[in-house]
């Protein structure tokens, strides 16, 4: 019997009478050890970690609030056989953390695409704009340019870094457009979603400044195949679904477009192409695995689409091979679809999935010259409670009933959304629905068609060089500034100049005041072999 692993039957949606633990955790030395030894760990880190960091990952989880980690916590720990709280995600294991504010420049409550502005290209801006300062209107062409932003992808690309993206969005979502195009719109996929006014004026849709304006993107890898080829073009995976033609009004084939002038340059389309490339022979991938976005993790095809972690372990092998270094921007970007579609499970999944990936990272990489960090661009109106008992189906029942209708109610709620659901003009009675299903709208307290986002702050986790910045309250702007400072790129530069790193990634700076323990006469002698 695997140690105190509980409650079966919360599994089925249901609550034991009296909540089932470890019987080590009625000891109170226990807890006093576990701490203790969590206390000693956190004492190590007075040796700050102040390498250059040749590498930098940016995991973002869309939609990713505390309460969909904290959940994801504990579905990732039932779904190895435990109760799940006291599990722990690869993210938890980081050892700064703080928290973002995440509203626009012109919303309380944000969208993905000004906050992606925020994160990357270090200035907050309007909702639905993406690389582009609050100067510039959505939707409003005439107001882009002059207000261009850049982000740490052009950063790192300019100082001769490989740069990737990897989403399990299309490829020009919010997100990911963030780091490459400049659109007061951040719909305007490709120019057959755009107003003629706009096209007319000169405005480039997002999926065209994909191969334009960074042309050298290393790796590009997630969906959005139908924004890269010419109107009723058929898809080369669903030919026979007119929903999934290609898009293009121009009658450019973007992806011919993006291969010329390349060397070692390849497109890929199914997992098998993918996961069969000699990486060491590949200097540019594109890979787009579904016509918009990839599906989600629990409807996935594995033998045709490729999983985050499988993505993300081949572009970090593409991008590891430059000297210089990489900067890596990864989306888990169906956790935020999950939530607006009122499908938590699919959510929670997704948000696994991520983390799954976050540990694939943290093995191909090390943590002395990589910089990696976790965070989201905005909550949810995503919650979980009503006292359930240790060890509880995270998508299962509360042990208690409504004091207004006596009737059940699943721990998991949303505060809107389409799980609105009277029966007869009363509250549905949950125990009589599979809410175990794959699909199951959670319950909300009110009706929309899809749920919001949430307004509150959200955490950022780091780790490597320089991750001790990410301490306190901040705002989100404030991310990719701490990034480009501790890799040495974009601005404040200066601290760069007292030395650099090799290869390795050791750092030929002297060590912070943090550092007591290193001796005078070691520290000459490790500067002294290092530079």
């Amino acid at each position: 019997m695997k140690p105190a692993l509980l409650i079966i039957v919360g599994f089925l949606g249901c609550c034991s009478s009296v909540p089932v633990f470890p019987e080590k955790e009625k000891d109170p030395k226990y807890w006093h050890d576990f701490a203790q030894k969590t206390l000693k760990k956190a004492l190590t880190l007075q040796k700050l970690n102040t390498n250059t960091a040749k590498n930098i990952i940016l995991f973002l989880g869309d939609g990713m609030g505390v309460p969909t980690v904290t959940a994801a916590r504990i579905l990732k720990g039932q779904m190895n056989g435990a109760s799940g709280e006291e599990s722990e995600l690869e993210m938890d294991k980081f050892p700064f953390v703080a928290l973002s504010k995440t509203y626009n420049t012109n919303a309380q409550v944000p969208d993905s695409a000004g906050t992606a502005t925020a994160y990357l290209c270090g200035v907050k801006a309007n909702e639905g704009t993406v690389g582009v300062s609050a100067a510039a209107v959505r939707s409003k062409c005439n107001t882009t340019s002059g207000n261009e932003v850049t982000s740490i992808l052009k950063w790192a690309k300019d100082e001769g870094k490989s740069v990737g993206i990897v989403t399990t969005t299309r490829v020009n979502h919010a997100t990911p457009s963030a780091a490459y195009a400049h659109c007061v719109d951040r719909d305007w996929f490709s120019d057959g979603e755009m107003p003629m006014e706009a096209i007319q004026s000169g405005c480039k849709d997002i999926a065209q400044q994909l191969i334009t304006n960074i042309p050298d993107i290393n790796v590009i890898l997630g969906g959005g195949r139908k924004y890269m080829y010419p109107k009723n073009t058929p898809d080369m995976e669903y030919p026979n679904e007119p929903k999934h033609n290609g898009t293009r009004r121009d009658g450019r084939k973007l992806v011919e477009e993006w291969k010329q002038g390349k060397k070692k340059a390849h497109y890929v389309w199914n997992k098998a192409q993918l996961l069969n490339l000699d990486t060491n022979q590949v200097d540019y991938l594109l890979g787009l695995f579904e016509p918009s976005d990839m599906t989600y993790e629990l409807e996935r095809n594995v033998k045709m689409d490729p999983s985050l972690s499988e993505m993300v372990e081949v572009a970090i092998h593409i991008l590891k091979r430059n000297p210089k270094g990489f900067f890596l921007l990864v989306e888990g970007g169906r956790i935020d679809h999950g939530h607006h579609e009122g499908k938590a499970k699919q959510a929670l999944h997704e948000t696994v999935q991520m983390d799954i990936a976050i540990g694939k990272a943290v093995a191909l990489t090390n943590e002395y010259n990589t910089l990696t960090v976790v965070t989201a661009d905005h909550s949810h109106v995503f919650s979980f409670g009503g006292y359930t008992h240790r060890g509880n189906s995270i998508f299962g029942l509360a042990p208690m009933v409504s004091d207004v209708d006596n009737k059940p109610f699943t721990s998991i709620l949303y505060g809107n959304g389409p799980g609105y659901k009277l029966v007869k003009g009363e509250r549905e009675n949950v125990s009589t629905s599979d809410y175990n299903h794959n699909n199951y709208l959670a319950q909300s307290a009110v009706p929309l068609r899809l749920e919001t986002h949430g307004g509150e702050d959200v955490a950022v986790f780091a780790k490597g060089p320089m991750a001790h910045l990410f301490h306190g309250v901040h705002e989100q702007n404030y991310i990719p500034h701490v990034m480009a400072y501790a890799s040495c790129i974009g601005q404040n530069k200066d601290h760069c100049k007292k030395g650099s790193h090799d290869d390795s990634g050791i750092s030929c700076r002297a060590p912070s005041r943090a550092s007591p323990l290193i001796g005078i006469l070691g520290l000459l002698s490790l500067i002294q072999l290092v530079c």
